[in-house]
């Protein structure tokens, strides 16, 4: 009678003998320990579910579709250029400018020293407060709490502004500056755009490029 070890060896030595494509299909049927399945089967089957699965929510669909959803909710808020008296065709897109190690992600709106600084839309303040990168700098949300708008750099607050005030389009929020990192000879607004996360933190968020979504003042 044949024992077990010897029928091993006796297996080994006719697939030693075997062609190298009949060894490789009789070696994919053995076992592997503990029940677990050769990787190649699981490869080709858990491999093409999960192909199937990024092909139809892959990241970059994912990332286009949010960049929709946020360029028509942007559009349709009616935003307006943040500087009283500065036009459109005067904006220069900046946002993917290098400022040292970090893209930009914002504009910068040149304007005089004093020049009032407007609400780009509705929605209210959440937060005041002197940074040293921004100096003076100003948080609204939008009425939906979906984005927020930031406004740095500022000489001053507009009378009477407090946190939790609610904004129109156009009201007065302060005036163009020099605060912070600005350059001195150069004052301007730094204005950008954040996508709120679900705890909707002031401070936290997706950068979104303002520059498209900026209309006339008048318009």
């Amino acid at each position: 009678m044949m024992t077990p070890r010897s029928a091993t060896h006796a297996l080994m030595r006719r697939l030693a003998s075997a062609p190298g494509a009949l060894m490789l299909a009789v070696a994919l049927t053995l076992p592997l320990p503990h029940g677990r399945v050769a990787d190649s089967e699981t490869c080709a089957v858990d491999g093409g579910a999960a192909k199937e699965s990024a092909d139809m929510a892959s990241p970059e669909r994912a990332t286009e579709r949010l960049a929709a959803e946020d360029a028509a909710r942007l559009t349709a808020a009616g935003l307006i250029v943040p500087v009283d008296g500065v036009p459109r065709e005067n904006l220069r897109d900046s946002f993917n400018e290098c400022r040292g190690l970090h893209r930009h992600e914002a504009i910068d709106i040149a304007a005089p020293l004093g020049t009032p600084v407007i609400a780009a839309g509705d929605g209210q303040v959440v937060k005041l407060f002197n940074s040293v990168p921004g100096g003076l700098t100003i948080y609204q949300f939008d009425p939906d709490e979906q984005f927020a708008y930031y406004y740095a750099h500022l000489n001053a607050y507009a009378p009477g502004l407090s946190e939790g005030a609610k904004l129109k389009r156009g009201d007065l929020l302060g005036y163009v500056g020099t605060t912070g990192n600005a350059a001195a000879a150069a004052p301007h607004l730094h204005f950008a755009i954040f996508r709120l996360g679900p705890e909707r933190q002031w401070w936290q968020g997706a950068a979104v490029n303002p520059y498209p979504f900026l209309n006339d003042a008048n318009r």
